[in-house]
């Protein structure tokens, strides 16, 4: 889109140019033609008078004398064309041939010299008319393709420029408000990522210090325990075996209740494994009650 509007600067630039050449050439062809004008109705009216004069010194039959002495065209037309900013205006130039002369005796008798005052005023004449025939010419085409050429201007300026324009600046904010929407995208994501690192870091060190507490109050029991197993010994020696069974046995009792505690601290079950020792403990209860309708029974 950008270079399209870059063409668009650059076409509405050299049509513009365009125009005015065109413009600045068609003033100047508007003042040629007012001055041709004026100068073919001087010469056309000297050369009415001449003509008057012709027929007033040579009679009526003057016209049928030089129809019937003519053999060849002495005056020529050619047609040429002019580039002028890409447009090629038609230009007419007028050509005398002095070799063909067929007007010599025409007059001979009376008359001579009108005739020839004629055809000099008359040769001015058409010259002057192809002139502005040409002009014309000129006049119509120019004026034609500077219309033309303003209303391409205009279109370029006012229609296709403003566009291109509005079309680029939403191009621009609809990628920068993707861009937002990305960048907000990806820090909410990174948010999201810190709060997930940082809950776990934050259980990880409560499991750590729930450990830590569990250890310790193990060992402080251990240390009671022992300092009371020392004081037991300390204060009464068992004499057979009988007395040293309870001691070892509340021992036993203690270590299984330290274990007990330790794995229950430790060990946190799971649903399934509590289903699994309901059902086992269900199982169990259930032999026991069959033993005892066996035993009832026998």
């Amino acid at each position: 889109m950008k270079g399209k509007l870059k063409g668009a600067q650059q076409g509405h630039s050299l049509l513009k140019r365009k125009s005015e050449a065109l413009t600045k050439r068609f003033r100047e062809i508007t003042q040629r033609i007012d001055d041709a004008k004026r100068k073919m109705g001087r010469v056309m009216q000297v050369a009415a008078f001449s003509l008057a004069e012709v027929q007033y010194a040579t009679g009526d039959n003057i016209a049928y004398q030089v129809q019937e002495s003519v053999q060849k065209a002495r005056f020529q037309v050619k047609a040429k064309q002019e580039n002028v900013s890409g447009v090629y205006l038609p230009t007419f130039e007028s050509h005398l041939n002095e070799e063909i002369n067929d007007f010599k005796m025409t007059g001979l008798g009376r008359g001579g010299q009108q005739v020839q005052k004629a055809k000099m005023v008359y040769t001015r004449a058409v010259e002057t008319l192809v002139e502005l025939a040409s002009l014309q010419t000129a006049f119509i085409i120019l004026d034609e393709v500077i219309k033309v050429t303003n209303r391409r201007v205009n279109a370029i300026e006012h229609v296709i420029i403003p566009r291109t324009e509005n079309t680029i600046s939403y191009i621009n904010s609809e990628l920068d408000e993707l861009d937002r929407e990305e960048f907000y995208r990806l820090k909410k994501v990174q948010e999201k990522k810190q709060i997930n690192i940082a809950a776990e870091e934050a259980e990880e060190a409560e499991k750590k210090a729930a450990l830590e507490a569990d250890d310790e109050d193990d060992e402080e029991t251990e240390e009671t325990e022992e300092t009371e197993d020392a004081e037991d010994a300390n204060a009464d020696t068992p004499t057979n075996k009988d007395e040293t069974a309870p001691a070892s046995a509340g021992k036993k009792k203690k270590k299984n209740k330290k274990k007990k505690k330790k794995t229950a601290t430790n060990m946190q079950p799971t649903e399934s494994e509590v289903i699994k020792e309901v059902d086992q403990l269900a199982s169990q209860e259930a032999d026991v009650l069959q033993d005892n309708e066996e035993d009832v029974i026998f």
